[in-house]
């Protein structure tokens, strides 16, 4: 727990959804479901902010009779469920390229998400299938990024090498220093966005559409690019499956996401007001 002092009131929650939200088979569990519709029934808001592309989240948005507001690409782009957009920040083509080039030159698979397309160089490159599972849609084969750098929302490397993508992050930050959001939103992905398209501007973004105080609301997440959503909030609560060095810039940690941990913390630290941890399997809880 980070020991600052805490709202004594809750007004909305903004969630993370892979590894948050959904479980590992990026399924929505039941216990979720209702936990999101006690808040509806509390009348206290409730958005999603995703590195997802936007048609990568009405699903989601459905499953869960979303109302208000889903911010996709780390905030590069706020829609409302139907998708219509409220507010978007596009990588400036000078920069899409640069950091198309240096992907390339790394030997790393490149993802370009522009427009609603999700455009791909090779359909069998590694986590195509997967990410394809995990969106709803399939990706477009191009031959070349040119036209896409144009109108990029988020430029993914992608690589199962976990140091490759750090070396590659350090090398991105060094070359462009201000210029992008360079953040890890999963250990395999690396994502390159706007400067503003980050969690933390999205928060405050979320709180004026929704008429909320970013320090009356509460955000759940696990990733490294999470830490700017939890630095705007209120309350922050970690997942249990956080990534390294996360959970310490937390209020507090709930359990992980196979286990309901998003559900567990909304009940407890929203609906019942607690500001204390959640107890552990076994004890008494008041």
């Amino acid at each position: 727990m980070t020991g600052r002092a805490l709202p004594t009131r809750i007004d909305a929650v903004v969630s993370d959804v892979d590894g948050t939200l959904v479980r590992s088979d990026k399924a929505l569990t039941q216990r979720t479901i209702e936990t999101v519709a006690k808040l509806r029934g509390a009348d206290i808001p409730f958005a999603i902010v995703s590195s997802r592309p936007p048609r990568g989240l009405t699903m989601l948005a459905e499953a869960l009779d979303i109302t208000t507001f889903v911010a996709a690409f780390n905030g590069g782009a706020i829609a409302r469920p139907d998708l219509s957009i409220v507010a978007s920040h596009l990588i400036v083509p000078e920069v899409a390229r640069h950091v198309i080039g240096a992907i390339e030159a790394a030997g790393v698979h490149v993802w370009v998400f522009s427009g609603q397309d999700w455009l791909v160089r090779d359909p069998d490159g590694p986590r195509v299938d997967f990410e394809q599972r995990t969106v709803g849609f399939g990706p477009k084969l191009v031959g070349d990024f040119s036209t896409g750098a144009n109108k990029a929302a988020k430029i993914v490397a992608v690589s199962d090498d976990s140091g490759v993508l750090t070396r590659l992050q350090n090398q991105l930050r060094g070359m462009l220093g201000g210029r992008a959001n360079i953040v890890r939103s999963q250990s395999y992905y690396l994502d390159i966005a706007h400067p503003l398209a980050n969690k933390g501007d999205a928060l405050l973004e979320l709180a004026r559409l929704m008429n909320a105080a970013p320090s009356q609301i509460a955000v759940i997440g696990d990733g490294e690019n999470d830490i700017a959503l939890f630095e705007k909030a209120g309350l922050s609560i970690a997942m249990g499956n956080a990534a390294s060095g996360v959970a310490e810039t937390a209020d507090f940690v709930t359990s992980d996401n196979d286990a309901d941990g998003a559900a567990a913390a909304i009940d407890w630290f929203v609906l019942r007001g607690k500001r204390s941890a959640i107890p552990h399997a076994g004890q008494e809880v008041a």
